[in-house]
């Protein structure tokens, strides 16, 4: 099971960054552009433990300057009624205010600009502090003709390029972390389309016959890209 993240922050251009940067790692993204969404968010994805299908979060990122007000708040309300990891990522550098959000419970404090190593090692001290265990991500895959590597988002089938959408790639990509497991419907649709779209099964059976016409020699019996009648979609094992 891929760990959530719930990232609250208004810059759309470093919002988007960040979520395929972190999707490419192996983590679920939520995002949210103010700090109403971001405790509207908070009090639906915390409000009970996660499990198989749950929408569940592990670690909150949170910008301080919100349009609609300071990222403090939302700090405050996550201390009074969960235990996550939350890490601050802001352009403010005052020592005195670093003191005082760590003083309120944060993780830990990044300042913008930052690199994304720095921030995915401040990501897993936090989650281990709370207990977290993390496998390393899986980001390249290799069976038959097909090469993929997340990082470089390069997809390659016979040697040559393969071009896929944005969303064509999320799928991919989901599946590639997940490759000889099946991966629900359900889970599916929320990590690539949004927990909003758990029942609009239609996009995936359409997005998974685009991709299979692109990547399996022979669409109509697919050796890569598995059905798992009833359940999901399963991307077959690399070999050893």
């Amino acid at each position: 099971m891929s760990l959530r993240v719930l990232l609250v922050e208004d810059d759309r251009e470093l919002r988007t960054m960040l979520r395929d940067a972190l999707a490419v790692e192996g983590y679920e993204v939520v995002t949210a552009a103010s700090l109403a969404e971001g405790l509207a968010l908070l009090a639906h994805l915390g409000r009970r433990p996660r499990h198989a299908d749950d929408a569940g979060t592990d670690l909150v990122l949170l910008d301080l300057s919100l349009p609609d007000g300071e990222g403090e708040t939302l700090l405050a309300a996550l201390r009074r009624r969960h235990g996550l990891p939350l890490i601050v990522i802001s352009a403010r550098e005052s020592d005195g205010q670093k003191i005082r959000l760590l003083d309120a419970g944060a993780d830990d404090y990044l300042v913008k600009p930052f690199g994304i190593g720095e921030l995915l090692a401040r990501m897993r001290v936090a989650l281990r502090h709370r207990g977290t265990r993390l496998a390393p991500a899986v980001t390249r895959y290799e069976h038959g003709a097909l090469r993929v590597d997340l990082e470089r988002r390069e997809v390659r089938a016979d040697g040559t390029p393969v071009h896929l959408t944005p969303t064509e790639f999320a799928l991919l990509a989901r599946l590639v972390r997940s490759a000889g497991r099946v991966v629900t419907h359900r889970q599916l649709l929320a990590d690539v389309w949004g927990p909003e779209h758990v029942a609009d099964t239609h996009y995936l059976r359409l997005y998974m016959a685009q991709l299979r016409a692109k990547l399996e020699p022979d669409p109509a019996e697919p050796q890569l890209l598995l059905t798992e009648p009833g359940v999901g979609y399963r991307l077959a094992e690399a070999p050893a």
